[in-house]
């Protein structure tokens, strides 16, 4: 996976050059003072000695987010009647399901991106008969020799299926769809988050009685702008949920249009992140959450404290070595990832090797 670094990595290097060169310039007048205490572990100039080793690195981005499920969707009745059954928050509706009832006539969910907007019956054809041929193929009514799942044509075939869905939902077999008996939503499992329905109120035709959602767990947050060139589609994720416990997740969707943030100010991008392990995070909706993005990854690199950077003249770096007999002299070095949650970064350039002891800030 190719290195990405963002643009706090830049402010982190500012701020190493405007910090160290006062210290690179006392070092380039009198590099290593007689006040220092050659081959000891810590002196008397306040630092001590870290050696170079060899790590695994990953570099992240921090986030908070909402831990909830995916899409929002609302259930426009168009039958007439008396409401006489709902379902409660939280139910899950499946395709050929209830979602509700209409004067005890239930209404059933089936999967379509285009809404009911009118009766089918024998001879009829059109997108809607397509998904309606669709779901009764699906739904195990229709057989797949005798009624095709892409054909938009209402058939002998479409009435024998439809019929064997009313006997099962236990309505009148009249091989035709009234307008008002089904609901078409763009999923397969809708979960309900609202009941904006009354019962014993009358049905009215238009109205939104359900608001729901996929039964799909995801995470939602808003992600600064500036660091969206560090975040790519399948990027490993670590959740924090509520209870403190990890779970993995990837990024699954990032937004292309940035808005203005709910509380900086600054511009921010959505980005979904799918948990790899959804019954891991149980069932609450709307719940916050913690999550770093993996960005960056590298093997078995070469890697000091990034306390260990002194920042040169031309935005070169180097560090402190000290060598095996007490002395110091500066080894210039290339940076390449940081791992912020560790506090080190890759390093490279000549000389530099494993064990090699590096003079380090001491606490």
């Amino acid at each position: 996976m190719p290195l990405r670094f963002s643009r706090r990595h830049l402010i982190v290097a500012a701020a190493l050059i405007v910090v160290v060169v006062v210290m690179v310039v006392v070092a380039v007048a009198d590099p290593f003072g007689s006040g220092r205490a050659h081959g000891s572990e810590v002196n008397d100039g306040g630092t001590s000695v870290t050696t170079v080793v060899r790590e695994s690195l990953s570099s992240q981005t921090a986030s908070s987010g909402t831990l909830g499920f995916a899409g929002s969707y609302s259930v426009i009745n168009e039958a007439s009647g008396t409401l006489t059954w709902l379902p409660a928050v939280g139910t899950i509706i499946p395709e050929g399901g209830v979602p509700y009832r209409v004067s005890g006539a239930p209404v059933v969910l089936l999967t379509g991106k285009i809404p009911f907007y009118r009766a089918l019956w024998d001879g009829m054809t059109g997108a809607d008969v397509e998904q309606l041929n669709h779901d009764l193929v699906t739904l195990g009514y229709g057989r797949r020799a005798e009624l095709s799942p892409t054909s938009d044509y209402f058939s002998g075939a479409t009435v024998n299926a439809l019929e064997a869905l009313q006997d099962h939902l236990g309505v009148t077999e009249t091989g035709t769809l009234a307008l008002g008996q089904a609901v078409f939503l763009p999923l397969r499992r809708l979960r309900v988050t609202a009941v904006n329905g009354t019962l014993g109120a009358n049905a009215q035709p238009g109205s939104p009685l359900l608001t729901g959602s996929t039964a799909r767990r995801v995470v939602s947050l808003q992600l600064d702008a500036a660091e969206q060139a560090d975040v790519a589609l399948g990027d490993r994720v670590a959740i924090t949920l509520p209870d403190n416990a990890d779970t993995p997740g990837v990024v699954s969707t990032i937004g292309t249009v940035a808005s203005a943030g709910h509380n900086s100010g600054s511009p921010t991008v959505p980005v979904t992140v799918r948990p790899l392990h959804p019954s891991a995070t149980g069932s609450i909706d709307q719940a916050p959450v913690d999550v770093a993005i993996t960005t960056g990854f590298v093997k078995r690199a070469l890697a000091v404290p990034i306390d260990a950077l002194l920042a040169l003249a031309g935005g070169r770096y180097a560090v402190e070595e000290v060598s095996p007999a007490g002395r110091h002299h500066l080894v210039a070095v290339s940076l390449g990832l940081f791992d912020d949650a560790r506090g080190i970064v890759q390093v490279s350039g000549a000389g530099l090797a494993v064990g090699q002891r590096v003079v380090v800030p001491s606490l």
